[in-house]
């Protein structure tokens, strides 16, 4: 458990609330709300009850309490405010600096209980959209600054994969309404897929058959279904790979075996931008996000 972060900058704290290391600062200076410890060479490191408590300030502070009147409560009641006030309006800001707590410090019971208390107020989709969406956006900007390491985006994105798994699972025995059929996996070498999933649960729920591969697919692998005559929508999701030098290639591979089918193409996530929609002849959609398809499936 050597990865567990116990102590964090105030750059960290920076990146985790979104409250300027300045701001932070004068908040310890004027109010006394945090008490960090120092270095011997006397830089600031903060605690993990520190990184919570100012979680709950910022918390309270967005919902009308004034710094001032928060610094005057005692840790314990400040706590109990901001739970109160999760419970009553800001449910999605609680639930994401609880999960925030959980990647950090690995514990699963801690995601596990905010998801429950969640599933009170909000269906599942809700959760993902309004919670689970912000949550993971976020995630992104605390790697790229590394606050966090690529063992807490794993260990957080298992968890919210096991969350799909399950909710897609319940939807599995029903018949499918349509005849359409979705194909959907990863480019070899990618495995970022809780998008992806999420995208084959909203599918399923909607009733249409899906087929899903996962994971790090290589193309010669779609054979089979790239020489069915039946109509297949493949879908695929671009986060890492294909790398930027061997993108339009690999959309030139796709266009060679798809050309003058019947079969649809539809490719997600930030890496589209790179590609013009007419410099390839197959049926491609291209889409920079899961909520930008749901907008049109």
């Amino acid at each position: 458990m050597n990865n567990i972060k116990q102590d964090f900058t105030i750059k960290d704290l920076e990146n985790i609330s979104g409250i300027k290391a300045h701001t932070i600062r004068i908040w310890e200076k004027r109010y006394n709300l945090l008490q960090p410890k120092r270095t011997d060479t006397n830089i600031r490191y903060y605690s993990h009850s520190n990184l919570q408590k100012l979680l709950n300030v910022v918390l309270l502070n967005k919902n009308n309490y004034k710094v001032s009147k928060i610094a005057k409560m005692n840790d314990e009641e400040i706590k109990l405010q901001a739970r109160e006030l999760a419970f009553a309006e800001a449910i999605d800001d609680e639930a994401i600096n609880s999960f925030k707590l959980a990647m950090l410090q690995f514990d699963k019971a801690l995601f596990n209980n905010t998801y429950d208390q969640l599933l009170h107020k909000k269906t599942f989709r809700e959760i993902f959209k309004d919670v689970f969406i912000p949550f993971l956006d976020h995630i992104g900007l605390l790697w790229q600054t590394d606050t966090v390491l690529p063992a807490h985006e794993h260990f957080i994105s298992n968890l919210i994969a096991q969350k799909i798994h399950i909710n897609t699972e319940k939807l599995q025995y029903s018949i499918p309404k349509s005849n359409k059929t979705y194909v959907l996996f990863l480019p070899e070498n990618e495995i970022h897929e809780l998008g992806l999933l999420y995208l084959n649960y909203e599918l399923v729920l909607r009733g249409t058959h899906t087929i899903y591969l996962g994971q790090s697919l290589p193309l010669d692998n779609l054979s089979y279904f790239f020489e069915n005559k039946r109509e297949i929508t493949f879908v695929t999701s671009l986060t890492v790979q294909p790398y930027d030098d061997k993108l339009i290639p690999y959309f030139k591979e796709i266009e060679g075996v798809l050309q003058n089918t019947h079969h649809k193409f539809i490719a997600i996530g930030y890496k589209t931008a790179q590609l013009n929609i007419d410099d390839f002849d197959f049926n491609l959609s291209l889409f920079s996000s899961v909520k930008d398809v749901l907008k049109v499936l």
